[in-house]
């Protein structure tokens, strides 16, 4: 068996991913439709890889158009069994600063996608658990790896899901900060929802390009502030990327990894044999059960 695959999403700002060795460009067809963009496979630090760029190359699509069930099931095809998710973000409350990473662990849907945020459906119901959204197994290598590199990083925190592509309202921005949420972004809910049922490790690298709207002491959020921090903020994630990868483990063994065996709810011999071909990539070790 060939070894699983580290996944890379890059954010906003992170397009590519320098340093693969063996480099290609591969287009995966889904049945969801097309992912953001081609996925460059390759070799990182003596690792197999495979980077996406969550936004496509040159910046094309919004956050809400982003389709985050054909992203995932393209690196489950490709053999991905971890993934580093590279995010923008805003800051909700005063100990984040602009270029810090927060490593979350909790996340708050306030969009309204959530049956797009699942490959289920169509004749088999699947309920994942989530109530610890983020592999912590990965979330504690990346966590490792940045305060030895010196990144001023942040154990722990929620992201609320904002839908965009506007950033928030100042009355959004307080009800968040008052609520103690300790981040906003667009993207990253539907990824890790989707990564989970894919039973695969994720792990959000959340970088702070903006204090949000929520402080009158402080500048709003302007499109010029986030773009001047986003350029830091991907050489930041480039340097920890390549510091993790040799550390993740180089066989599946964490809990996420087996996220759907107690999860799915229809008996197998009812399963659809079309929405079986659907998930064949997620539903594949479970196949040659009766």
């Amino acid at each position: 068996m060939s070894e699983a695959r580290i996944g890379i999403i890059g954010g906003t700002g992170l397009y590519e991913m320098e340093g693969l060795t063996d480099r290609r460009w591969v287009r995966v067809r889904t049945p969801f439709g097309d992912p953001s963009d081609a996925l460059l496979t390759g070799t990182l630090e003596g690792r197999p890889v495979v980077f996406l760029p969550r936004h496509g190359r040159g910046h094309r699509w919004l956050p809400g158009e982003l389709n985050h069930r054909a992203n995932i099931w393209a690196l489950k095809k490709l053999g991905v069994a971890w993934i580093l998710s590279v995010s923008a973000v805003g800051s909700l409350q005063g100990r984040y600063r602009p270029c810090d990473l927060v490593l979350v662990d909790q996340f708050v849907d306030r969009t309204k996608k959530g049956p797009e945020h699942t490959f289920f459906g169509r004749g088999i119901v699947a309920h994942v658990a989530f109530a610890h959204p983020v592999c912590e197994d990965l979330r504690r290598i990346v966590l490792a790896e940045a305060r030895a590199a010196g990144v001023r990083v942040h154990d722990g925190g929620a992201y609320v899901c904002i839908e965009g592509p506007a950033f928030s309202t100042r009355a959004e921005s307080l009800t968040h900060h008052r609520l103690g949420y300790d981040v906003v972004g667009m993207t990253n809910l539907g990824e890790a929802r989707c990564a989970r049922e894919a039973e695969i490790a994720y792990v959000t690298l959340a970088f702070v390009t903006d204090l949000d709207a929520w402080s009158e002491a402080h500048e709003h959020v302007t499109v010029q502030m986030v773009v001047s921090n986003l350029k830091r903020n991907a050489e930041t994630a480039r340097m920890l990327i390549r510091r993790v990868i040799p550390r993740i483990p180089t066989e599946p063994g964490c809990s996420c990894h087996q996220a759907l065996e107690h999860a799915i709810m229809t008996e197998r011999s009812l399963w659809p044999a079309a929405t079986v071909r659907r998930l064949r990539p997620i539903l594949g070790r479970f196949l040659g059960k009766g």
